[in-house]
């Protein structure tokens, strides 16, 4: 029997939306033959190829780019128009809100299974004035008009409930982490017993506007004897100049799990988020998340039991010194490993993709 062809299209191909897709793909590849249409970011592994599957087929988009250039944006449509005619793929799944743009207005009219994933809508962008988030939440209305058939898949309930308001062919699926691969990559490390007289604070992802950088070096700043590191790169990393501050650059998989595994507290100061994946490895390997209030960071944490909540500057500093002073963090470590390991594993997202891909 001929398999099914799926046709993935993603611009953000790297950070979270990168380690979902690996986890996806190399789970499909015997039941589905695979092509992967994509843009290339700096965060993008020179590598990336060998963490999938050798079935596995690529195809660069070369005019994807991350931020609103029309000159670009309509030649990638005419690149991913052509890809899609010589492809002719039975689904296509389409990833990060460019994608989802570009790619339903290429396909609008064919006859087939269509699904997208924004990973973060953009008009969640908080960083962005109201104008533009508004501007940005009309192009995502204006596209389920243009293409209604698509369904629309929210990484987390938040996620989902904002994708509903827009197209009611939309369902949650929660993203997850592939246990047992992350079980195997950390095996050789030895869980770390908290000092909480040396306490070390981290973070991980690319250098910019929706990780908040300034609230991150502001956080840093009222710690001066807690070292802080930030695993990974980016344009805004000019903005972490707390001498307590140390950056990595981009890391392979195992050095990001070796330097996660050496700090105490993983932070993350999103200004919008769809659900990070950073955050579900972080929990699963039992360290104390505190997480800005924003969808996805919300949909995973629960305050005071499963990690904290904080809706600012003031709040995190808080949270911080309670845990050095309070030393009583176990049940918080706990209970993040359990609920990422019951509610946010990829073997129950992946039965869920499969599903839907497979529903008439």
């Amino acid at each position: 029997m001929e398999k099914k062809k799926i046709l993935y299209i993603v611009e953000s191909f790297g950070s979270g939306v990168f380690t979902f897709l690996v986890d996806l793909i190399n789970t499909l590849d015997d039941e589905y033959e695979i092509v992967v249409a994509y843009g290339e970011r700096k965060e993008t592994l020179k590598n990336f190829k060998d963490y999938f599957s050798a079935n596995v087929r690529f195809i660069k988009v070369e005019n994807f780019t991350r931020s609103i250039n029309i000159k670009k944006d309509l030649k990638a449509l005419k690149e991913v128009k052509k890809i899609i005619k010589d492809e002719k793929p039975d689904i296509i799944h389409l990833h990060s809100s460019k994608a989802g743009v570009i790619g339903r207005l290429a396909i609008s009219g064919r006859k087939v299974k269509m699904f997208y994933n924004p990973h973060g809508f953009s008009f969640l962008k908080l960083d962005d004035s109201k104008l533009k988030r508004v501007i940005y939440w009309l192009i995502e209305k204006i596209i389920t008009i243009i293409n209604p058939k698509c369904i629309i898949i929210g990484c987390s309930q938040g996620e989902y409930e904002e994708a509903r308001k827009l197209s009611k062919k939309s369902i949650c699926i929660n993203n997850g982490i592939n246990i047992e691969k992350l079980n195997d990559e950390t095996k050789e490390l030895n869980e770390r017993v908290i000092d909480f007289k040396k306490i070390k604070i981290c973070t991980s992802g690319r250098i910019g506007n929706q990780k908040n950088p300034v609230m991150f070096n502001e956080i840093a700043k009222k710690f001066p004897n807690i070292e802080f590191t930030w695993i990974g790169d980016g344009m805004q990393k000019n903005k972490l100049t707390s001498p307590n501050i140390n950056i990595t650059g981009w890391k392979s998989r195992k050095e990001v799990l070796r330097i996660l595994n050496d700090n105490d507290i993983f932070i993350l100061t999103s200004l919008w988020e769809g659900l990070p994946i950073s955050l579900l490895e972080a929990m699963y390997m039992k360290k104390v998340c505190i997480v800005s209030n924003v969808i996805g960071n919300r949909d995973v944490i629960q305050d005071g039991v499963n990690g904290y909540i904080a809706n600012n500057i003031d709040d995190f500093s808080k949270i911080i010194n309670d845990i050095m002073s309070s030393r009583d963090v176990e049940n918080i470590k706990e209970n993040a490993k359990l609920d990422v390991t019951n509610e946010f594993n990829t073997v129950d997202m992946i039965e869920k993709y499969k599903r839907e891909y497979e529903n008439e």
